[in-house]
């Protein structure tokens, strides 16, 4: 196989979204602090919603981005928590894919907090290629040619044969 086309894990995202609740967001934090042994970050808005009571700096959520062998050893503890088992409408067409975790509890490993309560998180796991640096690099960015790109097809094989997650269909 040509080694440019070798599919790999670029990082892997938890984020818990509360809302305009401080006291959720400091419980989030503190979660995402012990699931990952990595420091969240907030998230704020950008854009005032007056329906919704959001203007722009208010902190919404938390989130923690994982890189390289430790991620790959959080995206086992996160398939475990769904025994393994993804619904094929997970995967976007970037060759990426999310989905939900309802209760942090389900991670292997992870110990119910009375302090916490019972909080869900998403995860985001992002793929790449070797070369997808070219759409981030500051001098001569590029866009990524269509025959490099990560079709869904993919990476659903790389997700089967590298963490042994079974695809569903339906919920």
């Amino acid at each position: 196989m040509n080694a440019m086309k070798e599919i790999k894990l670029e990082k892997v995202t938890l984020n818990i979204g509360v809302g305009g609740d401080a006291n959720k967001l400091d419980k989030s934090m503190k979660l995402l602090q012990a699931i990952t042994n990595s420091k969240p970050v907030k998230t704020v808005t950008y854009k005032r919603i007056p329906t919704w009571g959001v203007r722009p700096g208010l902190p919404i959520g938390c989130m923690v981005t994982i890189r390289g062998k430790k991620a790959e050893e959080m995206l086992i503890r996160l398939f475990a928590s769904v025994a393994n088992k993804l619904n094929y409408k997970k995967f976007d067409n970037h060759g990426n894919l999310s989905f939900g975790i309802k209760e942090y509890i389900d991670i292997p490993g992870v110990k119910y907090d009375a302090d916490l309560g019972i909080i869900g998180l998403e995860a985001a796991i992002t793929l790449k290629r070797a070369g997808f640096r070219i759409k981030n690099r500051k001098i001569r960015k590029k866009k990524i040619p269509t025959k490099h790109k990560i079709p869904k097809e993919e990476s659903m094989n790389f997700v089967k044969e590298k963490f042994g997650v079974s695809l569903i269909e339906g919920e």
